[in-house]
């Protein structure tokens, strides 16, 4: 009696399909993964700039990036992580642009940091999640406090690191406070005439205002006027 044939090798065993070199089986799935992280990220700077902070929800984000709300659990956490990360998204190339000012000394940095940052809000693409962020911290103390986080670690100690002296976090907040009070008025609030002014005229004027914060006196004003007057007496 004649035994059963077996396969030959490498004929009949081929059902399972052989894995692809140099690619692990977990590639596709991280693909996937990033590419709903990102889906997410994009759901949650939508929701937070026409929701803000208090209204925006895990599941309706979930929905804009069309996934279940489990996984922006899964991948962020709570509303304020998300909030977090859809922040550190948005400030992402104005760090980035401030690592690559030239490294010169404080003199003319009032100039080149507006610039810089009226460069940014001018930019579509940089403006729309930043709007999401600043209308969010404007309503909600929660997304203030990250966003206070954010431009203190990311922006302001950047800019200190370039100044030599003793008050140097004061005079940088200063700086700051001067650009982003224009940018709320200017591009949240829609001011006018501030809202259409040309940007190289508000570099003109923001600069010197700037600068003087960067690195003018520090101590307070004396009793004489404008022009050396002195205030005259009661």
């Amino acid at each position: 009696m004649q035994g059963t044939a077996r396969p030959a090798e490498g004929t009949a065993d081929t059902a399972r399909p052989a894995r692809r070199r140099g690619r692990p089986a977990s590639a596709g799935r991280a693909e996937a993964g990033k590419a709903a992280r990102d889906r997410i990220l994009a759901s949650a700077r939508a929701e937070f700039a026409e929701r803000g902070y208090d209204k925006a929800s895990i599941r309706s984000i979930a929905r804009g990036a069309e996934v279940d709300p489990a996984l922006v659990h899964h991948y962020f956490g709570t509303k304020e992580q998300v909030f977090e990360a859809a922040a550190e998204v948005s400030f992402a190339p104005a760090a980035e642009g401030l690592g690559r000012l030239a490294p010169h000394g404080p003199d003319g940095l009032g100039e080149e940091l507006v610039r810089f940052f009226l460069g940014v809000w001018e930019n579509p693409a940089s403006r729309a999640p930043l709007l999401a962020v600043v209308r969010s911290a404007l309503s909600n103390e929660t997304a203030a406090r990250i966003f206070r986080r954010m431009v203190t670690r990311q922006l302001m100690a950047r800019v200190a690191r370039r100044l030599d002296a003793p008050d140097r976090e004061l005079r940088v907040e200063l700086a700051a406070a001067q650009m982003v009070g224009v940018a709320i008025m200017r591009y949240v609030l829609g001011i006018e005439p501030l809202a259409s002014a040309d940007p190289e005229d508000l570099v003109a004027r923001l600069s010197p205002a700037v600068q003087h914060h960067l690195t003018g006196p520090a101590g307070p004003a004396g009793p004489a006027g404008p022009a050396g007057e002195q205030p005259r007496g009661g």
